[in-house]
């Protein structure tokens, strides 16, 4: 037994001085790199982080605390202006950071940031997100963000849309992302499922607040829905007359339309004869 004890204490002894070795020795490279000027060699000052899978070796089983000290690094890099081309290896960094810890949650957020805000580069947002959902299928919050990126940034509501069902599939998410996706959907112009999706939303709500939100978008979605149709007759009419009708009765006279549709609140939709517009005769958030 005391002969085991011995040997257990000499690996553990073994142990700490190779850790303190492989530290001096990254110390040193890091020193020895930090020298080289940037204009020199774009990205220098990234030289020395290696992929995970090699970083792994040098932990000795405490990756989490590596990927504290790389992501705590990351965030005083990416403070520094100077660095002309520092977001050249920024999905590299955070990769790095989700392949140590991959439930450390906060990198993927603030990746994402970074690539937004800083580097312009909404594609590498959606993919440290992505990463994100990949590595945390549980965290509502990947999806939730990268729809919101897309809807402010590029108003690309398909892919808002997409990222928002993604968010509010998952348990915990906050309720007003079934709103959001349910807006994504209008604004994609899909009216019926976006109708489809405020229904649900006012018959399940909870308080009057959200049923008043809701109804207001049902609103909204219903007079899309009838002024298309009401558009569509008066091209129909037009083709065949040559002119626009003088009032919306005469796409009923003239068979286009069965019957002329209503806002939600019983009022007529107005009409322009000189231009051929229609418009809802209430903005939809002011009822």
């Amino acid at each position: 037994m005391k002969g085991f004890n011995k040997e257990k204490g000499f690996n553990t002894l073994f142990l700490v001085i190779m850790l303190i070795l492989t530290c001096g020795l990254l110390m040193a490279f890091k020193i020895k790199t930090d020298n080289i000027k940037r204009e020199k060699i774009p990205g220098a000052s990234v030289l020395y982080l290696p992929k995970a899978k090699f970083l792994k070796y040098a932990t000795f089983g405490y990756d989490e605390i590596l990927a504290d000290l790389v992501y705590i690094w990351a965030i005083q890099y990416y403070s520094d202006y100077s660095i002309f081309d520092r977001f050249q290896y920024l999905d590299h960094i955070f990769e790095v950071i989700a392949e140590l810890d991959p439930e450390y949650v906060d990198p993927y957020d603030i990746g994402a940031v970074i690539a937004v805000y800083e580097a312009k580069d909404l594609a590498l947002a959606f993919n440290i997100l992505d990463r994100g959902l990949e590595k945390n299928p549980d965290e509502w919050l990947f999806p939730f963000m990268a729809g919101h990126y897309a809807q402010m940034f590029i108003k690309d509501y398909k892919i808002a849309q997409g990222y928002y069902k993604k968010a509010m599939e998952i348990e915990g998410a906050p309720a007003h992302t079934r709103r959001l996706y349910a807006n994504a959907v209008f604004m994609s112009m899909d009216y019926q499922t976006a109708l489809k999706q405020w229904l649900e939303i006012y018959n399940t709500a909870e308080d009057e607040r959200t049923k008043k939100i809701a109804s207001n978008h049902i609103y909204r979605v219903k007079a899309a829905i009838d002024i298309q149709a009401i558009s569509r007759a008066i091209e129909k009419f037009k083709e065949k007359y040559s002119r626009n009708p003088m009032d919306l009765s005469q796409l009923v006279k003239a068979g286009f339309l069965v019957s002329l549709p209503k806002d939600l609140d019983g009022k007529d939709y107005l009409y322009d004869s000189q231009t051929g517009e229609v418009k809802a005769p209430t903005i939809h958030w002011k009822r």
